[in-house]
């Protein structure tokens, strides 16, 4: 069901929901504040054990349209860290802006940093850590206010505090961020949000990153409203321009570049 209603979605159509024995569900909720607890729940309890799965957090991924509002990235996070890592006395913790980082969280690198180096336990060593890489906090020094992230590929990187704003929590992304990842499962509000954000390309970007489970949460009208609304951003650039001007071909017409993925940050 997971790629039947993607295709349907991509065709403008409304996806199947909650058909017996698929892949894919609605849980509706019709207020914010619900499907935020419902999403937590969901994540702790019920899906690890329809799953089978000793450490829900690894393998489901909650994904939001926006960062903002009850059913964004930056609520959501704060209340999933709260659920699966909650503060402990005597448990280091450093706090950087509005996050508080601890010793087990879910984290991504967001920004391209080419000289952050990383070393492996073979003993291997290395410079390079990307935008979207996600991993887990081993370790928080809160004298020297650093911690250590072990990545996916098994790469240990030491961030200084002043390296903490190329980490986020990463219980919840924006779909943006998750473009080119997959997971186990997917989790996603579907609760309202900015016109811009709510398109039907994000859309199928959010349920094309599911292997095995996707649950939607929220309203069947916001739903109708995504896949009804196929904006599509266009950037205007010179690029084309430049080309011709490098190549000292003659001057021909400049064409938008149209990008069929959501472009640009969140709101």
């Amino acid at each position: 069901m997971i790629v039947m209603n993607a295709h349907r979605i991509n065709q403008g159509e409304m996806p199947v929901l909650n058909r017996k024995g698929s892949d894919f569900f609605f849980d509706r909720r019709l207020n914010q504040d619900e499907a935020a607890r419902t999403i937590v729940s969901l994540c702790s309890a019920r899906l690890p054990a329809y799953l089978n799965l000793k450490d829900g957090f690894h393998a489901i991924q909650v994904m939001a349209p926006a960062k903002k509002g009850p059913c964004g990235v930056i609520a959501l996070n704060r209340l999933l860290q709260d659920t699966f890592n909650p503060e402990r006395p005597r448990r280091p913790q450093i706090v950087f802006g509005d996050q508080v980082f601890r010793p087990g969280d879910k984290v991504m690198h967001i920004k391209n940093d080419y000289q952050l180096a990383w070393t492996t336990d073979s003993g291997e060593e290395g410079e390079g850590v990307f935008n979207g890489d996600v991993g887990f906090v081993t370790d928080v020094d809160a004298e020297d206010h650093s911690l250590t992230v072990r990545y996916d590929d098994e790469r240990n990187v030491t961030y200084e505090y002043g390296q903490l704003e190329e980490l986020e929590l990463a219980y919840c992304i924006s779909v943006h961020k998750s473009q080119g990842s997959e997971f186990p499962a997917v989790v996603m509000p579907v609760t309202g949000g900015p016109k811009m954000l709510l398109t039907r390309n994000l859309f199928y970007t959010a349920l094309t990153r599911a292997r095995e489970l996707v649950v939607l949460v929220g309203s069947e009208r916001v739903i109708e409203e995504m896949v009804g609304n196929n904006y599509i951003t266009v950037r205007y650039t010179a690029l084309c321009q430049r080309i011709l001007e490098q190549s000292e071909a003659p001057a021909a017409p400049v064409f938008p570049e149209t990008f069929g993925e959501p472009f640009g940050e969140d709101a």
